[in-house]
């Protein structure tokens, strides 16, 4: 699977561990107020990875973009000194 897809599948992952473990506690033997805690201590975590998740998508796409901008800088050099030197040899020839 290509690369860019790796964010996409991490916040699918996490999402399933979640509703997983939501429903593990939601069946689980235990007193109502016991759940709740590890309901909202998971949810804290669960938040936490999804917000690290789209940290990381973040830096990757601006890193993307930036490494983008630099090779349209650079072709649009490349093309500037070409033009220039067909410029020249046209100047030469006539």
């Amino acid at each position: 699977m290509a690369k860019e897809d790796s964010g996409s599948e991490l916040l699918w992952f996490l999402t399933g561990a979640m509703v997983g473990a939501a429903a593990a506690l939601l069946l689980a033997p235990e007193s109502g107020e016991r759940t709740r805690r590890r309901l909202v201590k998971h949810a804290k975590r669960s938040t936490e990875a999804l917000s690290e998740s789209g940290r990381e998508v973040y830096e990757r796409g601006k890193d993307i973009y930036d490494r983008g901008r630099e090779i349209a800088e650079d072709a649009a050099e490349m093309f500037e000194r070409g033009r220039k030197l067909a410029e020249k040899r046209i100047d030469e020839v006539l």
